[in-house]
């Protein structure tokens, strides 16, 4: 099975990847196919699902990679974290640091490069300013019908210290 295959590439792709996988067999992390609106999500059962367009063939394996490598950093997060845009700036400086050594670059497009480029810059700091132009970057690169803009900028708790200090 392509799946099977995928997650056996993933073992051979430098540390990144073997601690990706030794984090999935571990804790028993199910990655199927499921059609969805994102490219890849993690499930409310700890499981991760791609969407059916990245199941092609070996050749197309760097980006499907990735993605496993950025839904796993969520998993690794906890929900809080995962759902926050400080989460999703470090999931996705996870995934395009990986995609990055796979294939030398962020993405064969100059513009998506440029984007990530700016993206792979930006401190992980929990600046809510950075935050904010991070999340912005994220759907200038996915498109308006991602809806990271939907997200607290910090995990909730920390969300909520904000609004009642202001600090």
């Amino acid at each position: 099975m392509w799946l099977d295959q995928l997650l056996a590439e993933l073992g051979h792709c430098g540390p990144q990847g073997r601690a990706a996988l030794c984090f999935l067999t571990e804790q028993r992390v199910k990655v199927s196919l499921h059609d969805q609106p994102t490219a890849a999500r993690w499930t409310a059962f700890g499981n991760i699902q791609l969407h059916p367009r990245y199941a092609k063939g070996a050749s197309d394996a760097p980006y499907p990679l990735s993605l496993i490598v950025h839904e796993v950093q969520h998993l690794k997060q906890g929900v809080f974290t995962a759902l926050s845009g400080f989460g999703e700036l470090n999931a996705w400086q996870t995934q395009f640091s990986f995609l990055k050594s796979l294939t030398g670059c962020y993405h064969s497009d100059s513009q998506s490069n440029a984007l990530i480029t700016e993206l792979m810059s930006l401190s992980l700091n929990g600046d809510r300013k950075v935050l904010i132009r991070a999340l912005n970057l994220m759907r200038a690169y996915a498109g308006k019908g991602y809806r990271v803009n939907l997200l607290p900028l910090t995990p909730l708790p920390r969300e909520i210290l904000f609004f009642i200090s202001r600090r």
